[in-house]
């Protein structure tokens, strides 16, 4: 992936404080405060659309159509899924890019129908990210609506792929091309509920899957031949004793194994999907060569306990993702402008770490933050996921306040960066 050229935005902190007193920002405001009944009943339609991992088609169809009516320029899906608009700016200075995520955790064949239950909206994915998603949009209507004018545009991008295996690939694809980096100033991902956190701080994260395979056989006549589930067994409690340092803080986990055909049959093969996080990519290298290890020495055990019986495991160990650390220093003014847009809005905040899309335009050296979409929620990722949409206003808001201060922030040092 080549690394991000674009303009920095070099100049004074963005004044959001001037923002908010902008009629034409007023009027933005009084839009998204008009709408939002009807912004609740276009967050039920998208998250009842199935968005699995490589599977966003129809919902990036929807989110296109979306913008388009919304009043956006250029509204493409690209080669890789992404829906991509653009509002135009009094200039073709590098944009600022508002984005959010079209897909799910969940698999096709999903339930994905939404239940009201007194204030709450039920359903997997409404609120990562249907909740993000649908603060994007309304953030274009709004600046449509309120005739809002910025010196730089403001680019608009659904991504695909933000979640498990996808491994960021749609935010991934968009700096890939020269074209996209280059003419991107800052990135704001709105990812989840909430708004107490501003995530500046890119978590990194390497993904394994373990393969273990074997001749197999039936647990009484071919007794003592080796058996890959007993490996992956070992290779998990090896995994469990890993000391974790708590600064910087790193983790793991097993989340999922598979293996076997039978309770009576001695399995031919057998894996486990391991994640590994860190904030250190040298701690991201150490636990790795752990796994490794442990995978290594678990294969040798079983080995040598069925050595007699001449049968042998073979392993592979397969990369299933990579997403790079790093950070935006809490010090950026991106950073400042986005608790300034905060506090305007009498939003409490906290600075946070975590893996978004915005791992990849930070890793790129752009500034980047990711903030919650507004209301709150719960059981992200469980099939009983959660949304109350309490609060979107201020979301949404505040998303809108910090691209029109960012893509009006003056040329000289430091703007954004």
């Amino acid at each position: 992936m080549p690394r991000a050229t674009g303009s920095m935005v070099d100049g004074a902190a963005p004044d959001v404080a001037s923002v908010l007193g902008r009629p034409d920002v007023t009027r933005a405001f009084a839009w998204i405060d008009g709408s939002l009944d009807a912004l609740t009943s276009e967050h039920i339609e998208l998250s009842e659309i199935e968005a699995p991992p490589f599977g966003e088609a129809l919902r990036a169809e929807r989110v296109r159509d979306l913008l388009r009516n919304a009043g956006l320029d250029d509204v493409t899906v690209d080669e890789v899924g992404n829906v991509i608009g653009t509002r135009a700016g009094q200039t073709s200075e590098s944009a600022i890019v508002l984005s959010a995520h079209l897909d799910t955790v969940f698999p096709a064949g999903t339930d994905c129908r939404v239940q009201r239950t007194d204030d709450r909206l039920y359903g997997p994915g409404i609120a990562d990210d249907g909740c993000g998603l649908i603060a994007m949009i309304a953030v274009a209507r709004a600046l449509v609506a309120g005739d809002v004018q910025t010196r730089r545009p403001i680019r608009f991008v659904a991504t695909v792929g933000e979640e498990g295996d996808g491994d960021l690939r749609g935010c991934r694809h968009y700096f890939a091309s020269p074209q996209s980096s280059a003419r991107v100033a800052a990135f704001i991902s709105l990812d989840g509920p909430g708004t107490e956190r501003i995530t500046h701080r890119a978590l990194g994260s390497r993904r394994f899957e373990v393969h273990i395979t074997g001749p197999g056989g039936h647990s009484w006549g071919d007794f003592g031949v080796v058996n890959p589930i007993h490996a992956i067994g070992r290779v998990i409690a090896r995994m469990s004793t890993y000391p974790v340092p708590l600064e910087p803080r790193t983790s793991f986990s097993v989340g999922v194994v598979s293996g076997g055909t039978s309770v009576n049959a001695i399995p031919a093969d057998a894996s486990c999907r391991v994640d590994l996080r860190s904030v250190s990519d040298v701690e991201l290298a150490r636990i790795e060569q752990y796994l490794r290890d442990a995978v290594a020495e678990s294969v040798a055990d079983e080995n040598r306990i069925a050595a007699a019986s001449g049968t042998v495991l073979e392993v592979a160990i397969r990369p299933i993702g990579d997403r790079p650390s790093g950070e935006t220093p809490a010090t950026a003014a991106i950073v400042s402008a986005a608790v300034e847009a905060s506090q305007v809005l009498g939003i409490r905040t906290v600075l946070d770490c975590a893996s978004t899309d915005s791992n990849i335009p930070i890793s790129l050296g752009l500034p980047a933050v990711t903030l919650g979409g507004g209301g709150s929620g719960g059981g992200t990722h469980t099939l009983e996921e959660w949304y109350d949409p309490a609060g979107r206003d201020l979301g949404i808001k505040r998303a809108l306040l910090l691209v029109v201060a960012l893509a009006d922030a003056p040329d000289g040092s430091s703007s954004i960066a």
